[in-house]
C-alpha cells in the first residue's frame, strides 16, 4: 500500500505544503524514501533535490508576489549556501554511505530538538 501512486502522490503533496511553508519537507522526503521504500540514500538524495528545487522556485516566487523576499539582503547568504553545497557535496560523495546516514541522522535530531525548545527573542 505504501508504495501505491495514489499514496505516493498523498505524501507529495504533504511534503509539498511542508516545504512551502518552508518547515523542511526535503528531510522528510529523504526519510520517506530511505526508511519506507527501502531506496539507497544516494538515490533518495537526487530525487530530494529534483522535488526541492521547482518546490522552492514556486514558494519563493509566492511569497516574492507578496512582498515577502528582501532579495539584497538574501543575495550573500545564497551565493555562500551555493558554494558550500558544490564543496559539501563533492566531500559526501567521498564519505562512506553508512556514516554519511549517520552524520544526516545526528543533523535531523539536532534540527527537531531546535525546533522544539526555540523561543523567538523578545525585541529591545
Amino acid at each position: 500500500m505504501l508504495e501505491t501512486i495514489p499514496f505516493s502522490l498523498a505524501v507529495g503533496l504533504v511534503l509539498g505544503f511542508l516545504t512551502g511553508l518552508g518547515t523542511g519537507g526535503g528531510s522528510l522526503l529523504v526519510l520517506w524514501l530511505t526508511l519506507v521504500l527501502h531506496m539507497p540514500p544516494n538515490q533518495a538524495k537526487l530525487i530530494n533535490l529534483m522535488f526541492f528545487l521547482p518546490s522552492a522556485l514556486i514558494a519563493t516566487f509566492l511569497h516574492w508576489r507578496q512582498g515577502r523576499v528582501p532579495f539584497r539582503k538574501l543575495l550573500l547568504p545564497a551565493v555562500a549556501g551555493c558554494m558550500m553545497a558544490a564543496f559539501f557535496s563533492t566531500i559526501g560523495q567521498k564519505i562512506d554511505t553508512e556514516n554519511l546516514q549517520k552524520l544526516f541522522g545526528v543533523l535531523l535530531i539536532f534540527t527537531g530538538l531546535r525546533e522544539l525548545f526555540y523561543r523567538p527573542r523578545k525585541p529591545k
